[in-house]
């Protein structure tokens, strides 16, 4: 009776720490938030490197698949993750925290979610409406096909302009959002940065 007692308890410190509280983040929402913005910002920074005019013609095309590979892998793990955020509880804001700052940081949560999403999906219509039509293979494993979109130049050109705008916007977004997370973090001096942390998320969740 007390080793099913003790695996039972086990086993509900074990959910705790996956699944968020009213108090922190889950390990399963801290992995996602991390591993995606890595992803994300890598994203960024081969999309500015690759569309330079002084770029060598053969780095510039590997720096094109790595940056198709890492947007589908990018797409993978941000679905999933919607799916979760949507089904998980939601942290309480730290105290003190205003109406208008509360649904200004919901909203700019909810705007990354649909952009690690938008984005990635509207750079799988580019390479799927190119005339070119060089395949999709994510890092030489597997092959995505293509969207069923017109392939033509003029979508390509439209696709392209959806994809760099919605980075821009992006980009701008998690500007703001690091910002925050450092306001909060150095000027409140309040958990909201803490509780995003692996280590932090898991003990207070065990708690």
């Amino acid at each position: 009776m007390n080793n099913l007692d003790l695996s039972s308890r086990t086993t509900s410190a074990d959910e705790k720490r996956l699944r968020n509280s009213t108090a922190t983040y889950g390990l399963i929402a801290v992995l996602f938030h991390w591993t995606i913005a890595l992803l994300f910002i890598a994203q960024l920074a081969l999309g500015y490197l690759m569309s330079g005019d002084d770029v060598d013609p053969a780095l510039q095309f590997n720096l094109f698949q790595y940056h198709k590979s890492i947007g589908f892998v990018v797409l993978a793990l941000a679905i999933p993750r919607v799916i979760w955020s949507m089904l998980s509880t939601k942290p309480h804001p730290p105290a003190g925290t205003g109406r208008v700052a509360h649904i200004g940081a919901r909203l700019a949560h909810a705007a990354l979610l649909f952009l690690t999403v938008a984005v990635p999906l509207a750079g799988w219509a580019v390479v799927s409406t190119s005339p070119l039509q060089i395949p999709s293979y994510v890092f030489d494993i597997v092959v995505i096909p293509g969207l069923p979109l017109e392939i033509s130049d003029a979508s390509e050109a439209l696709w392209t302009d959806v994809h760099e705008t919605l980075a821009y916007l992006a980009a701008a977004i998690v500007l703001l959002h690091v910002a925050a997370a450092v306001w909060h973090h150095v000027i409140r001096k309040d958990v909201t940065l803490k509780r995003m942390m692996p280590l932090v998320s898991r003990r207070k969740s065990a708690k």
